[in-house]
């Protein structure tokens, strides 16, 4: 077993996993979790010299911080309803 990346590669798997579960609440939780993964998974792509893993991740961050903050408007555009 290679230690070459701490863990993070499985910390990273398992906050993917779990954000992806967590789809089926509809809560901004799973943005956070997801934000998490990618912040992992780009530690994971240095580490390896995989410049298309960090930047691949790079863009999901971006989108993850943009769905989580839009999905805040969303909710209190829908209790004003």
């Amino acid at each position: 077993m290679s230690l070459n990346y701490f863990g993070v590669d499985w910390l990273a798997m398992v906050l993917t996993l779990s954000a992806i579960y967590l789809l089926g609440d509809k809560s901004r939780s799973r943005f956070l979790v997801m934000i998490c993964g990618n912040t992992c998974w780009i530690a994971v792509g240095y580490l390896s010299s995989s410049l298309a893993m960090t930047i691949a991740n790079v863009v999901f961050l971006a989108m993850n911080f943009r769905g989580f903050l839009r999905w805040s408007s969303t909710e209190k555009s829908d209790a004003a309803i």
